[in-house]
């Protein structure tokens, strides 16, 4: 005689394998999410450093360039 699963045992052994699979799929988008942020504030905080020596400098034409690339990654339209 086989050894079967009944439908009940089969849908709470899938329960079981889902929930773990959920778990790691949370846990890596939260991973993505923390990874994203350090690097968006990484950019944003280079971009401001590269502004203000711009400004320092004097120099239009960079600042003009650098504050564009800021707009953008700030998600303002230009």
């Amino acid at each position: 005689m086989e050894n079967r699963k009944s439908y009940a045992d089969q849908k709470k052994s899938n329960d079981l394998d889902l929930s773990k699979t959920d778990g790691n799929y949370v846990l890596d988008v939260y991973i993505q999410m923390i990874i994203d942020e350090a690097l968006f504030n990484y950019q944003k905080d280079l971009l401001q450093k590269q502004i203000d020596d711009a400004l320092d400098l004097k120099d239009h034409i960079q600042f003009y360039l650098l504050t564009e690339q800021y707009k953008k990654l700030l998600g303002f339209q230009t």
